[in-house]
């Protein structure tokens, strides 16, 4: 017991020295060992907020009613609450779905009355442009763009056996197409800047497209699964911002999906190789689009407008470029983003949708371009405002990871996600079940649906399409007034050649969905 309390005494000892006479924290010089116990609460400061402290609707950037009913839906439990919202309905920038007095009815015979969730796109990707192999997502909701190395193989696997069984398709992120892409969902390839999947290495240490590539590790490997190729210009988190994929989480396994040599760093920088400006753009657009058959579309952050109105002339006057265009809010999610990008750099999505869409509005040719979006859109309300708006689809990524088991750690850029989504550690990702998580995934997507459906038919329409900004009020706080989205952002949405749910079922362009 002496020797015990002699080498106790001894290591402390040692500890307080060390303490004292090392440079590097000066909290931790003046006050030995005690000033650690700074650091050690700080971190455990979130925690304790999160789960002692805050109320329900204080956090960021999901407060804890959100994540409820994200976890509620997708374990198909009661996700109701009872004596009323604790939501402060004056608060400024609020959203009012104006329901009108008497609701659409679905008919005897409308699809609406067997199947609940179905709620497909309401446009076709390509068909405008005559591309060999239009598409028409079966979901209005689909997975965003996260690619395999920044979530594991388990979530990607539950995500897109999940997607299958929703029938929304599955965006492979910039990564390329990994085998857990593969699982029986529909999927959008994602092209970035390092062209993962995809490209070359050249002599200069750049990162090249290649299609031969792109045919080999993509195309043929997922033969007709790959509905449609997403064009990655920025990122709503960090926009112009490129990235670093560390030598020690480029494995084997990942380098040979990404097309690059193991245990390497690999760049992907903040611009292309491929195109310069709007008018090389296009043109890759083009060639992308005819060799493959697929449908192209972009995806964008939104700031500068100058090339936005370029490309809304160009496709006017030429009838070439995008099948789709995906807005990214600027406050959308990422695994890691430098704080001064992502609290600066870039629109939110309102702002920034509202202005692009209006570009092409005035150009004449929304009609020939299927408009998405993405930027915390995981609830029923959210789509319904930004459809309001002209969207057409949208996507989510920290929703569908929240309906597999994030608990919004923010841990992601650390690699030590507790519950093994945004992880390459096997001792965190091995507690995530992809057969169980794929259910809780699509219980989620489909109440989303079903409930933005209802709320749909309670405005008198039978498609979210079919809204008008003046079916929308967003509360201007303190002087008690609302106002409609038409006098918030100055126009109206042009309506879609909506032709009624009945006939979309039988598309032969609708995405597929796995059947029991």
């Amino acid at each position: 017991m002496n020797y015990t309390i002699i080498v106790i005494l001894g290591l402390l000892l040692f500890w307080f020295l060390y303490d004292l006479f090392q440079k590097k924290n000066a909290v931790i010089r003046n006050f030995p060992i005690v000033g650690r116990l700074r650091y050690f609460f700080i971190k455990l400061g979130p925690p304790i907020r999160q789960y002692l402290i805050a109320s329900n609707r204080d956090e960021l950037p999901f407060n804890r009613s959100q994540r409820n009913w994200i976890d509620d839906s997708s374990k198909l439990v009661n996700n109701y609450e009872g004596f009323g919202t604790d939501k402060d309905l004056y608060n400024p920038g609020h959203v009012f779905i104006n329901p009108k007095m008497f609701p659409y009815v679905p008919p005897s015979g409308h699809v609406s009355n067997d199947d609940p969730y179905f709620l497909p796109c309401a446009k076709v990707f390509g068909l405008s442009k005559g591309r060999k192999n239009p598409f028409r997502p079966y979901s209005i909701v689909n997975i965003s763009a996260m690619s395999y190395g920044s979530l594991s193989k388990t979530a990607q696997s539950a995500l897109n056996k999940g997607a299958a069984l929703a029938g929304c398709y599955h965006n492979t992120g910039e990564g390329g197409l990994s085998p857990y892409h593969q699982l029986g969902a529909d999927v959008v390839f994602h092209i970035g800047t390092g062209y993962f999947g995809c490209g070359i290495t050249g002599a200069d240490g750049k990162r090249y497209f290649d299609f031969d590539t792109f045919k080999k590790l993509a195309l043929d490997k997922y033969p007709g699964k790959i509905r449609a190729i997403e064009v990655k210009l920025s990122q709503g988190a960090k926009p112009g911002k490129g990235g670093v994929l560390p030598a020690k989480k480029n494995t084997k396994e990942i380098a040979a999906i990404r097309g690059v040599e193991p245990h390497t760093d690999v760049l992907s920088p903040n611009h292309h190789t491929a195109f310069s400006d709007v008018r090389t753009m296009v043109d890759f657009i083009e060639d992308l689009a005819n060799k493959t058959g697929l449908p192209v579309g972009i995806k964008s952050a939104v700031g500068h407008l100058g090339y936005w109105k370029e490309l809304a002339q160009i496709m006017k006057d030429e009838k070439k470029g995008p099948d789709f265009i995906v807005i990214d809010g600027g406050e959308g999610g990422t695994g890691a983003a430098p704080p001064s990008f992502a609290d600066h750099v870039a629109l939110p999505l309102v702002f920034g949708f509202s202005q692009v869409y209006q570009i092409f509005q005035k150009a004449g040719i929304t009609k020939d371009i299927v408009f998405g979006a993405s930027g915390k859109l995981g609830f029923p309300a959210e789509i319904l405002k930004i459809l309001t708006m002209g969207a057409d689809f949208i996507n989510i990524a920290r929703e569908a990871m929240m309906s597999i088991g994030c608990i919004q750690s923010q841990e992601c850029h650390t690699d030590h996600c507790p519950v093994g989504v945004a992880t390459q550690n096997p001792r965190y990702y091995r507690g995530l079940d992809p057969t169980l998580k794929s259910v809780r995934f699509a219980n989620y997507i489909n109440t989303l649906r079903k409930e933005t459906l209802q709320m749909t038919h309670a405005c008198g329409y039978e498609h979210p399409t079919q809204m008008m900004m003046e079916d929308i009020d967003i509360s201007c706080g303190d002087n008690n007034k609302t106002i409609t989205a038409l006098e918030a952002y100055g126009y109206e949405n042009t309506p879609d050649d909506f032709e009624g749910l009945n006939s979309i079922r039988n598309c032969p362009y609708l995405g597929e969905i796995k059947t029991a």
